[in-house]
């Protein structure tokens, strides 16, 4: 007989890509970007995908603070985070925390699609959020990410 095992990519044998998205060029909503940048983080994207390995790629977001909402979720939409004190639960409208850290709001979409584990975690360290269209990983050459094929 012969063996019949499904054969799993090893984290060492996985080759990293580079990919970079533009959301100033992006015509989608925050979400539908930030799902597919998770898909590729993941590495759903590639034939060798295995969901208990991190074999995903890099993604470079520039240009944060032009991501687009939806509807009137720009002042409706709110964020929430809690100091540790009693009664110390904050709160921040979209607006607001796009004038203050434009990449944290993309940062909380694409980290909310990402597993709450230590493999999420791993893998939600591969985002790179930048809110101008300059960024310090020119010698990786990122290629240009199509998230309507992705």
């Amino acid at each position: 007989m012969k063996n019949k095992a499904t054969a799993s990519v090893k984290i060492a044998d996985t080759d990293r890509n580079w990919w970079i998205v533009d959301l100033a060029s992006e015509e989608a909503a925050l979400g539908r970007v930030a799902s597919r940048i998770a898909a590729v983080l993941k590495g759903k994207h590639k034939a060798s995908y295995t969901p208990h390995n991190d074999n995903g790629d890099f993604v470079i977001v520039v240009n944060a603070e032009s991501a687009k909402l939806t509807g009137r979720k720009n002042e409706q939409k709110v964020y929430y985070h809690h100091t540790g004190y009693f009664g110390g639960i904050k709160s921040i409208t979209a607006e607001k925390l796009r004038e203050k850290n434009a990449t944290q709001m993309v940062e909380k979409a694409v980290k909310g699609m990402l597993p709450k584990t230590s493999l999420g975690r791993k893998m939600f360290g591969k985002l790179k959020v930048y809110n101008g269209a300059e960024h310090p990983h020119s010698a990786q050459q990122p290629q240009v990410l199509d998230l309507a094929k992705h």
